[in-house]
């Protein structure tokens, strides 16, 4: 049964995205129709170069680079920013009561003025001396039309092929300014998600949702970071009572020294075919369909910024969204109690179960 369903993910693999080890890249717009018949319904990322994204017809490509315009623009607003101690919000760390376990930390997020936050994010030090702390204006869930509006008519409200193929407006757009220091960890969306870059670069590491097998989903107890302005230190708190986050074991930027350990742990992520890797420069759009893992780093401008807008549509929950859940079933990583190290990978075949044990460090 395992062999089989190894030969189906790769097929399917092979069939929505080649063998190419490289994402599409388009040099002019697609049309709705090309959009919706080669991407959308394949559900297969592509990026749209700087020569011809319409990033390149904003106000905000040259308007955004002037840190002196932001802050006139943005004078009178408050903004919600997130702090962590290493720049990895909404990832997994130890468990603060119990270093040989993990747990999913989300980051410590405080309202401020819009000049504090942007000195914050250029003060940002990752256990250094000065300020201990990570700054990231990345507060999702509509952001850029909540707390960003001073700065709506300088971007397009939505990205009209998509819109027109979609049937229907933007669910959500966000908009994210950070720095090198900040990270996100493995994870997916339930979105149809346009990925503009303003300012720096972002660098993607992407899987399909075929590959779910090789993320080991596992359950972690969900925690949060508390920041001491007084102090300039965190504590985690693990909530209470405590909730359990499914989320990405793999980390693929993993300490050097620890590289054949995490190997021996994740076999199926390194021994399978390498993530795509994706670099999304400044006046470019990355499609990141519905269901794909990524990972994110950043690379700033010359002020130390990276200003992103991103826009989510609803997905359609089809089939393969049921195709989705059900490898996931058949697949997935599983804990074997939520204080456990081992995990079971279910034979649906015959009923056996594999257990592997996976210790923590």
């Amino acid at each position: 049964m395992n062999s089989k369903l190894e030969n189906l993910w790769e097929e399917v693999r092979e069939l929505s995205l080649g063998t190419t080890p490289q994402i599409d890249r388009l040099h002019t717009p697609p049309t709705p129709l090309q959009f919706l018949r080669d991407y959308l319904s394949q559900n297969k990322p592509f990026i749209l170069s700087a020569s011809a994204a319409t990033t390149l017809q904003w106000p905000a490509t040259t308007l955004w680079t002037s840190t002196s315009y932001l802050l006139n623009a943005l004078s009178s607003s408050t903004v919600s920013l997130h702090l962590t101690p290493t720049g990895q919000a909404d990832s997994l760390t130890a468990h603060p009561s119990n270093p040989d376990s993990l747990c999913f930390a989300s980051a410590h997020v405080q309202r401020a003025p819009f000049s504090d936050a942007i000195d914050a994010i250029k003060a940002s030090r990752k256990n250094n001396s000065g300020a201990r702390f990570v700054a990231y204006a990345q507060q999702q869930n509509d952001c850029f039309r909540e707390e960003y509006t001073a700065l709506a008519g300088d971007c397009d409200s939505h990205i009209s092929w998509a819109t027109e193929a979609i049937g229907g407006l933007p669910e959500a757009v966000n908009l994210w300014i950070g720095n090198e220091l900040s990270e996100t960890s493995f994870h997916k969306d339930h979105y149809e998600n346009l990925y503009a870059v303003v300012t720096g670069e972002k660098h993607f590491l992407l899987l399909p949702p075929t590959d779910v097998h090789r993320m080991y989903i596992r359950e972690y107890p969900a925690a949060q970071y508390v920041y001491s302005e007084e102090t300039e230190e965190f504590r985690l708190e693990v909530e209470d009572p405590v909730r359990y986050v499914p989320w990405c074991s793999v980390n693929p930027f993993g300490f050097s020294n620890e590289k054949e350990k995490e190997k021996s742990k994740f076999p199926l992520f390194y021994n399978g075919p390498d993530p795509f890797q994706v670099t999304v420069k400044a006046g470019e759009i990355l499609y990141l369909p519905s269901m794909w893992f990524h990972h994110v780093r950043q690379s700033p401008d010359n002020r130390g910024l990276t200003i992103a807008v991103n826009y989510w549509y609803d997905m359609r929950f089809d089939i393969k969204y049921a195709y989705f859940n059900f490898l996931q079933s058949l697949t997935c990583c599983k804990p074997r109690s939520h204080n456990s190290d081992s995990f079971i990978i279910e034979n649906v075949s015959d009923g056996d179960e594999i257990i592997e044990n996976n210790e923590q460090d």
